[in-house]
């Protein structure tokens, strides 16, 4: 309906004025609430075409649309702002258009995207971190989805290396045995544990040695200014590769590890598998899954082809040390490293390879990557290269950099076993949700198996909504009892909007159709709820195309605010007065499956109860 009310202003610049505006130009916002009318045309870019006074434009532009289009029934100027009131019909027929069954289904675009998210590294369970990342990634996937893409949701598991070896040493050395079954215990927690035991026992190694020979390295390195514990403070990492037994042991698996040695890799293989097993119901329990699942081990010799191609098109150069770089200044950028002097690959080399790669198995058009904002540069250099290299898909990657999420009590720490695991968070909120729940007194006329589905999805929409909402760029603080408080901002809240809907069409028994309601003319706050639901596409298409599904999330709280406010106002469910009530049913209708269209695109789910 909008589409066709910019079509008639389109049409009545051309009758009025004898000029055919640029597309650009023709859009229109709903009319602040301060001023009478629904739609707001802003004439100021048109002045200088048609050379008159914007009021002037705004004014002539009003009657003519007044006097030719059906759809407009009344119009006033401020200042150059066409407020256009729109007719009994434009409302009665975007309702008919809302109802259609395709309304909330975009065409599809015949474009394949790629989103990497997660990722995780295989020597510690899934944590509040990688929560925002996951739910950031799904929500971007499902949007994209919604609006037409092929989409393909991918992961790139990070499961070799000197950390994942870090955890196999340790359970190596202080493990007895145990396994993730006969201690009861999640596979990815398990794994996690000895990872902090590694830190634990390196910590306990380390103050030993500063008690021992600390103090002759400190005398033979120190600096004028520099004091012992400033010295000691910084020495860790060097500590750790060339004094620390635990350390050389450490490094000395990793190099058993690369050149295939067999016992090695078979105790990989195994605590790998119990962490997979662990990621997997974590993934479960959040509603998440993959099209595609890469792994480090597999990938990290990618690049290296397509450097040395590179390097016949003076794309590289080559250093006498053997080592490879590309000169990435004249783009604002410094020189980087894309081969070791001793040939070996670093992480840009890998994320080149990976990307070809993806590129000849999907045939992909666009590539989301989501990773923190720490990677900024990273993928800012990534994406030159490949432009560089002429992969066709290079003008379409995208970094959805996002901020870290702390709690209410700082930050947090995986070394230290300070993270705030993504299960026990899960747990959290189900059961903040379950408490509120039950302090209100509801669902006594279900079983307690409904009541704890229900208030599994109150939790997941509590953590889900809180996270989502925030700007990815911004940092953000994480607060699992505000999260589920059934006022404000927040996913609970929401569900109530959706969940009081069905209770009214519930008691009405059935929703009547009757699919021309000629007699019926909504009032204020109807025709707010309706330019609130065609706003539906515009939306998804704002949160695909900025990558930000806090859009979406935003947008679903004003519908469901919106409302609550009418729910208050008025009678939907009235016997006495048929046409009415079944004007407003629809319309309830409409806004429960929005909302639900909206809330199922960031991966939350609708209760029918509360």
């Amino acid at each position: 309906m909008l589409e066709q009310l910019i079509s008639g202003i389109e049409r009545a610049i051309g009758e009025v004025f004898d000029h055919k505006p640029e597309k650009a130009v023709l859009t229109l916002s709903p009319t602040k609430k301060e001023f009478e009318g629904d739609y707001t045309f802003v004439v100021f870019p048109l002045v200088r075409q048609l050379k008159n006074a914007p009021d002037k434009i705004a004014a002539q532009l009003g009657e003519h649309l007044k006097s030719h289009e059906p759809l407009v029934a009344d119009f006033n100027v401020v200042k150059g702002f066409l407020n256009l009131s729109m007719s009994d019909a434009f409302w009665k027929s975007s309702m008919a258009k809302i109802q259609d069954k395709d309304y909330y289904v975009a065409d599809a675009r015949g474009e394949k995207m790629m989103v990497e998210f997660s990722s995780p590294n295989t020597n510690k369970p899934l944590h509040l971190g990688h929560i925002r990342n996951i739910l950031l990634g799904w929500s971007i996937a499902c949007i994209a989805e919604n609006r037409g893409y092929k989409v393909i949701k991918t992961q790139i598991i990070n499961d070799r290396g000197i950390a994942v070896c870090k955890s196999m040493m340790a359970w190596k050395r202080f493990a007895n045995g145990e396994t993730p079954e006969s201690t009861g215990k999640k596979g990815d927690h398990f794994v996690g544990e000895y990872y902090v035991k590694f830190d634990q026992a390196l910590q306990k190694e380390y103050r030993q040695w500063q008690n021992e020979a600390g103090q002759a390295v400190y005398e033979a390195n120190k600096k004028e200014a520099q004091s012992t514990e400033d010295f000691f403070k910084a020495f860790k990492n060097q500590y750790f590769n060339e004094y620390s037994e635990l350390g050389q042991a450490t490094k000395r698996m990793l190099i058993d590890w690369e050149n295939g040695d067999e016992e090695t890799l078979a105790l990989w293989r195994k605590m790998n598998s119990w962490v997979y097993q662990g990621f997997n119901q974590t993934y479960d329990k959040l509603g998440v899954s993959f099209d595609k699942i890469n792994y480090e081990s597999e990938t990290y010799l990618l690049g290296k082809q397509s450097v040395e191609e590179g390097l016949g098109k003076s794309i590289f150069y080559r250093l006498d040390d053997g080592s490879v770089w590309i000169d990435l200044e004249d783009a604002g950028m410094d020189k980087k490293l894309v081969l070791r002097s001793d040939g070996t690959s670093v992480y840009m080399t890998q994320d080149i390879g990976t990307a070809q790669m993806r590129y000849r198995e999907f045939g992909i058009d666009s590539m989301v990557y989501v990773v923190g904002d720490e990677q900024d540069y990273h993928f800012k250099v990534l994406f030159e290269i490949l432009k560089r290299l002429g992969e066709p898909y290079a003008e379409k990657l995208y970094h959805l950099s996002y901020g870290m999420v702390d709690l209410p009590t700082g930050k947090m720490k995986s070394r230290e076993g300070t993270v705030v695991d993504a299960d026990d968070l899960v747990e959290e909120v189900i059961a903040e949700a379950r408490q509120s729940s039950e302090a209100r007194g509801g669902l006594t006329e279900l079983d307690q198996s409904q009541k704890n589905e229900i208030y599994r999805k109150i939790g997941l929409a509590a953590l889900k909504y809180f996270i989502i909402k925030v700007n990815p760029r911004k940092r953000m603080v994480f607060d699992p009892k505000e999260s589920v408080d059934m006022q404000g901002a927040t996913g609970p809240y929401i569900q109530n909007a959706y969940v009081r809907i069905q209770s009214i069409l519930r008691k009405a028994n059935k929703l009547e159709k009757t699919g021309g309601l000629t007699n019926y003319n909504y009032e204020l706050r109807e025709k707010e709820l309706i330019s609130m639901l065609l706003a539906y596409s515009e939306v998804m298409d704002e949160a695909i195309n900025s990558y930000d599904p806090s859009v979406v999330a935003n947008y679903a709280y004003a519908l469901a605010k919106a409302f609550h406010r009418y729910y208050h106002d008025h009678i939907i469910y009235d016997p006495e007065n048929p046409e009415q009530t079944t004007a407003r049913l629809e319309l309830a209708d409409a806004v429960a499956v929005t909302i639900k269209n909206s809330m199922n695109s960031l991966g939350i789910e609708m209760p029918q109860y509360m």
